[in-house]
């Protein structure tokens, strides 16, 4: 579908992330289930809740433009799926298990938290300002996670190097 001007770009990008964000919260899911671990569980279960919310806000900047979400492939998001799965069938370590889950986990969140920032510019070209503060606030839940995300990192990779020095 060719588009024409920033408006159908802002509704395609919206629409893009609107469809990640509904099919982030099952891979978020599944992510803290395999990662076998009830911190890095409860955390990503907390993502997950929170991605429905987002759903909510990006339902509402929809309606405050007037458009509805177009069609777009998620092929993205399926190829991700596939090697993830992939990739940690093959890692036996549970420690390496939890840091490859979270790494992916960061790694959703950091290109979904690159769409928002592509959103938030675009509904300000567009003159949808209020939808920039519905998508700003989407950012900020986005931006907390990656942060969350990184103490969790820096905390397995401590443990381990604490564990390795004292044995």
């Amino acid at each position: 579908m060719p588009i024409k001007n920033p408006k159908e770009l802002f509704v395609t990008i919206l629409s893009q992330v609107r469809q990640g964000t509904e099919r982030s919260a099952a891979v978020y899911k599944e992510l803290g289930e395999l990662a076998q671990n009830s911190e890095i569980q409860e955390a990503l279960e907390a993502r997950a809740f929170v991605s429905h919310q987002t759903l909510e806000k990006l339902d509402e900047t929809f309606r405050m433009i007037g458009e509805k979400p177009v069609n777009v492939t998620g092929r993205l998001h399926d190829v991700f799926v596939e090697d993830f799965r992939r990739e940690l069938a093959e890692i036996q370590s549970p420690e390496a298990r939890r840091l490859f889950v979270l790494a992916k986990a960061n790694h959703l969140s950091n290109m979904r938290t690159a769409e928002y920032v592509t959103l938030v510019a675009a509904a300000d070209l567009t003159g949808n300002h209020g939808a920039g503060v519905l998508l700003e606030s989407c950012l900020a839940d986005h931006l907390a996670f990656v942060e969350r995300t990184k103490r969790f990192i820096r905390r397995v990779a401590e443990a381990k190097i604490a564990a390795r020095a004292a044995g």
